[in-house]
């Protein structure tokens, strides 16, 4: 008795051509990679932003183009002597190398050095990560406040006016 279907199994093991059976050869050398695209043959393109896999801590810092473009009117905070200081101390004292503490914080230790140098912007969220790590409370750069404007109150303040309001009440 019989089991199963009806249809006999084969297998077919033959080349199977998809697509257009074209004589087109790819060409190799500049001269002929030019000429196919003048006859339209091959098109090229750019591909925008490739190979711009950035790591995860570059988004916060400032990459190296901008500080190179940066000018003095604007100039970019770098870590104060004090934190770099600070750091290097508490860092001997928990005897780590710089490998040591970076693997630790999950940075690169790159970035431990451009901090103890100086030579990095300043990221809360690193500074934080250190302090956690080392156990210290490590002195940050505040931001520098305006000096006062020379002759006190004005003329306007004094008699109690406001920009574009009506008067103050007393």
């Amino acid at each position: 008795m019989p089991t199963g279907t009806n249809v006999p199994i084969t297998q077919d093991w033959g080349a199977v051509n998809v697509g257009k059976s074209s004589t087109y050869k790819k060409p190799t050398t500049s001269h002929g990679i030019d000429a196919a695209k003048k006859n339209g043959m091959l098109a090229t393109e750019r591909k925008y932003g490739a190979g711009g896999n950035a790591s995860a801590h570059t988004g916060t810092i400032m990459s190296a183009r901008k500080l190179e473009e940066a000018t003095d009117v604007g100039k970019i905070a770098k870590v104060d002597k004090s934190l770099s200081k600070a750091i290097m101390q508490a860092r001997m004292a928990k005897k780590m190398t710089q490998k040591d503490l970076a693997t630790a914080i999950n940075e690169k230790p790159q970035v431990v050095g451009q901090y103890e140098s100086g030579k990095a912007i300043p990221n809360p969220q690193v500074i934080s990560k250190l302090e956690r790590k080392l156990g210290v409370k490590l002195p940050r750069g505040g931001k520098s406040k305006a000096p006062p404007k020379a002759g006190g109150a004005t003329k306007a303040a004094k008699a109690g006016l406001t920009r574009g309001g009506p008067p103050k009440r007393r």
